[in-house]
């Protein structure tokens, strides 16, 4: 099996219905965040069954399908990447030099490769499980931090939300620090798809490790907060504390 078979294989599963439907949802068209975007109408179970059969395609091989022109393919891509990654994470193998060598080749490829993930499905399905856990493990790629901040400050939309979609696995597993950071970072962008993110990874922080953590935060920064934002955040209290911080008076 090769990449060249997968991706045969894939465009002979066209659905030329579900194509133009994806192609509306993702905003393909002129002047959207999915500009030029081209799909084959799989839907995301479908593009799962190929990576279930596939996963022992080498690494070396998972290039070929991240530059594809079809969106279903460069997730199948990124998903191989994911359960190749998870492969490595079992407790005997933490430590482990092989795996932690293993697990960095894997996030070198995926920040090489980084804006072949270039719509929110993409980076979604990737970026907590594999950017997200590798955050929690020993690696010798030097500061994560400073690997993390490069995605933040970058110019690019895909590459941003990755720096805080990857804090949901980091937020499951008990560490706030990775989603507060990005959270300031990211708190006047201006794109509403970072609107939605910075919310929801502050609403799963909040639920993960301590929702006394999100107040303060909210404490700091309602006032100054893209009214999203805020509403994503609060998804999960009280309908009176959600009326409460949708009251604080937005600062000009």
């Amino acid at each position: 099996m090769t990449s060249h078979d997968i991706i045969t294989y894939m465009e002979s599963l066209h659905d030329e219905e579900q194509r133009q439907v994806l192609m509306g949802f993702f905003k393909t068209g002129k002047g959207e965040y999915g500009e030029g975007d081209e799909f084959l109408g799989l839907k995301v179970p479908q593009t799962r069954e190929v990576v279930k059969c596939t996963k022992d395609l080498p690494l070396s091989e998972v290039p070929a399908l991240l530059m594809s022109r079809w969106h279903e393919v460069r997730l199948c891509g990124l998903l191989l990447m994911v359960a190749k990654f998870e492969a490595l994470t079992k407790k005997q193998l933490v430590h482990d030099e092989v795996a932690i060598r293993g697990r960095d080749e894997m996030v070198k490829m995926y920040l090489q490769y980084a804006e072949q993930a270039n719509n929110w499905d993409l980076v979604d399905l990737s970026a907590p499980k594999l950017l997200g856990h590798w955050l929690m493990l020993p690696t010798h790629l030097g500061d994560k931090q400073t690997l993390i901040d490069q995605l933040a400050q970058s110019d690019n939309l895909w590459r941003q939300r990755m720096s805080i979609v990857c804090t949901w696995k980091t937020s499951q597993m008990g560490d706030p620090s990775w989603c507060l950071r990005y959270a300031e970072m990211h708190l006047h962008h201006p794109h509403d798809l970072m609107h939605k993110a910075v919310g929801w990874m502050l609403r799963e922080m909040g639920k993960r490790v301590d929702m006394d953590l999100l107040r303060d935060f909210l404490e700091l920064h309602a006032h100054e907060m893209p009214r999203t934002t805020l509403r994503y955040a609060i998804e999960k209290m009280s309908e009176g504390e959600r009326k409460y911080w949708m009251n604080v008076p937005k600062s000009r």
